[in-house]
């Protein structure tokens, strides 16, 4: 039975945190100054070679400001928009609890002081959610709404390799067993259109996600961006981009897949014009929405139509 969602086919985020929140709330996303273990040399020096220079946080805020500065200056552009609303503190740049716990709590509690704040969204790597920051978003979570966000991208421990993401999936589920543990949400980042990953590699991963646990899952596009190590995978013809007809069918499969408490918070993300190398198609991020939309009517998709 096809359930509405805000006029959507699909447990979307904002319907979630208007029914959540009682109001619009947005997201204020931040660079908190850390870094990656799998960047400085603790576990490789390359990174994912799909991560750009900003650590995947090409619109996030600038570290070379503080937290406060960097929230009041996005608050104010997205304002111009949208008169009123709650906001979410979203640590969106790196590894966000890559370092001293104090260090942490002090940026955390410089973002959860601003006006408005009712949520902290923390990126991060399954492998860097130690006891003690646990604790700490443990602390949080009993204030304010909190969920991590771990960049899985597939199952596949193949593909993760060929990634170079640095870690096996026992180490992803270690993560979410003890962030299930303390009741706090989580939320799983799965990309489409990796090295050598086939359209059934992909939906294994949403399978799998589907039955993880997880409080919402975002859903991405490979984008291959300037200066990043995947371009000498593309040009050494490892790599062939996704078509967005082949995109948005793995989207309708994917979406009738999951729960219907399932949040989706993405069904396609962003990538800055002058860095983009392709697929160029993705630019055009609202023709896109609109195609799955029209796609879930035309064919009668909805959200939980085949999880088992």
């Amino acid at each position: 039975m096809v359930k509405d969602w805000g006029g959507k086919r699909y447990n979307n985020l904002n319907y979630f945190l208007r029914n959540k929140f009682g109001e619009k709330v947005f997201k204020i996303s931040l660079d908190g100054g850390f870094s990656c273990p799998n960047r400085d040399g603790t576990i490789s020096k390359g990174g994912c070679l799909f991560c750009s220079e900003r650590g995947s946080g090409d619109f996030a805020g600038d570290r070379d400001f503080s937290i406060e500065k960097q929230f009041i200056d996005i608050k104010y552009m997205m304002n111009k928009k949208w008169k009123q609303g709650k906001y979410i503190a979203y640590f969106q740049a790196y590894t966000n609890t890559y370092a001293p716990v104090d260090v942490l709590k002090k940026k955390y509690e410089e973002a959860l002081s601003q006006e408005g704040v009712v949520a902290l969204a923390i990126a991060t790597r399954p492998d860097c959610l130690g006891e003690d920051v646990l604790d700490l978003l443990e602390e949080i979570n009993k204030k304010y709404y909190v969920w991590v966000e771990l960049g899985l991208q597939t199952s596949n421990d193949d593909a993760a390799r060929k990634i170079n993401r640095g870690y096996n999936l026992d180490v992803f589920e270690e993560a979410i067993t003890r962030l299930k543990k303390r009741n706090i949400d989580f939320v799983v980042h799965a990309i489409f259109g990796l090295p050598g990953e086939t359209k059934e590699d992909m939906l294994k991963t949403v399978d799998y996600i589907a039955h993880s646990g997880a409080q919402g899952v975002k859903f991405h596009l490979l984008h291959l961006m300037k200066n990043t190590p995947l371009v000498k995978v593309y040009e050494a013809g490892g790599l062939e981009f996704l078509s967005q007809e082949d995109y948005i069918d793995l989207l309708c499969k994917s979406v009738c897949m999951l729960p219907q408490d399932m949040v989706i918070h993405r069904l396609t993300g962003d990538a800055p014009r002058d860095l983009l190398i392709g697929p160029m198609w993705s630019l055009k991020k609202w023709e896109i929405l609109n195609a799955i939309d029209k796609a879930f009517i035309d064919n009668d998709i909805y959200q939980g139509k085949t999880f088992k």
